[in-house]
């Protein structure tokens, strides 16, 4: 049940049908023509295919910069360029596709119409670094916020200052031609001069002529959520602030939240930070998040909590998350592994590998941050909900 509400907040968000559904909506009026496409992020391939989808022919040039190669599987008319770049430790292959980005934007012949997608991941995957900086510079910057669990909205403002095209050098570039660009957002308040760093966001000086829209946040995931579960009939309590801070008190607060409600699910959005040990484990902040929230839900027949990355990434693991119950460290006890002790070490991956919780989406198509979404029904019913969606442990979407 849980895992079908979170898919639900997946297509909501889905990168491809909300930029399909965005550019359909405007085709129209603008009879679009020598549209020339750049999608950089996690969500690079969903949104293009959802560009293409849209506009057609009229797009004649592509250049996709992700982190997963696509492969022969992106098929769309006109030139097709597909980079990779790293993430989230950014590496020689960035500063390459951050050059050939650069490139392309001052190859833009005059009749064509730019469109940029950037979703989250463009931070790490493209750059362009400012004279005196070094790649040795970002890897550190980017290791010590990881290690420090410095939020999002923080890092990426650090991130800017280093770039050439962060902080709205690349809009700078256009020198006020007419572009548009389409944000899919995973940072706090949607600021296009956050998300990927302000890849595409506003020029600091000088003309800007960029029409910019979020078309899919972490709000309109925890929106559809709240209303599938609804429809299932359970009275539903979906904060409207988004959370953030440290993913061991987010998961007591969640926790105290789901013991005291009086509704049957609650939602969350946001994304929560971790700060790891020297020598970490295996995991990531929803992982974390999970494992911390499993020790207080123990002895609690009548409550679930599953938190997951919008990404199906959660840290270096190729898992979304963690959908963890009463019985969780029981689990782990029994797999002769401490929960405290995996969470000193930032190993919860570990752990909850051990009891078998961990969920895996593959990838998802969209990056709007995280999702916690957490259940309270009675014992009896919540055996019957697990016997229903499969007696296997591990949990995948």
């Amino acid at each position: 049940m849980l895992l079908g509400l979170l898919r639900a907040g997946l297509e909501r968000v889905d990168g491809r049908r909300c930029v399909r559904e965005a550019l359909s909506g405007s085709a129209g009026a603008r009879a679009p023509a020598h549209v020339w496409l750049a999608a950089i992020g996690k969500a690079a391939e969903s949104m293009a295919r959802g560009a293409h989808e849209a506009l057609g022919a009229a797009i004649e040039r592509t250049l996709l910069i992700t982190r997963d190669a696509p492969g022969a599987q992106f098929v769309a008319g006109g030139a097709v360029e597909v980079l990779l770049g790293a993430h989230p430790l950014p590496d020689e292959r960035s500063l390459a596709a951050g050059e050939r980005l650069l490139a392309w934007v001052e190859a833009l012949p005059p009749e064509a119409q730019p469109l940029f997608l950037i979703s989250g991941g463009a931070s790490s995957l493209v750059e362009v670094l400012e004279a005196g900086a070094t790649l040795h510079d970002l890897e550190e910057l980017t290791r010590q916020a990881f290690a420090q669990g410095i939020a999002i909205g923080e890092l990426n403002a650090r991130r800017a200052a280093l770039s050439r095209i962060k902080g709205g050098g690349l809009a700078a570039r256009l020198r006020g031609r007419p572009a548009q660009a389409l944000f899919v957002s995973d940072v706090p308040q949607d600021d296009p001069r956050v998300i990927g760093s302000g890849l595409m966001g506003p020029a600091a000086s000088g003309e800007d002529r960029v029409e910019r829209r979020v078309v899919a946040s972490v709000d309109d995931a925890v929106a559809a959520v709240a209303a599938a579960a609804a429809a299932l009939g359970l009275a539903v309590h979906a904060p409207g602030r988004r959370f953030e801070g440290d993913a061991v008190r987010l998961a007591a607060r969640f926790a105290h939240e789901l013991c005291l409600t009086s509704a049957q699910l609650c939602v969350w959005g946001g994304e929560s930070t971790v700060q790891v040990p020297q020598n970490p484990g295996r995991g990531g902040r929803n992982q974390h998040l999970a494992l911390a929230a499993a020790r207080l839900l123990a002895g609690h027949a009548d409550l679930m909590l599953l938190a997951a990355g919008t990404d199906g990434i959660d840290g270096l693991t190729e898992d979304a998350g963690a959908l963890v119950d009463a019985e969780t460290c029981a689990r782990i006890t029994l797999a002769q592994l401490d929960a405290d002790r995996c969470l000193q070490q930032a190993d919860s991956a570990r752990a909850l590998a051990a009891s078998e919780d961990l969920v895996h989406t593959g990838p998802t198509g969209t990056n709007v941050g995280d999702l916690v979404i957490g259940l309270k029904l009675g014992a009896g019913a919540a055996r019957a909900l697990v016997d229903r969606h499969g007696g296997a442990r591990s949990r995948v979407l």
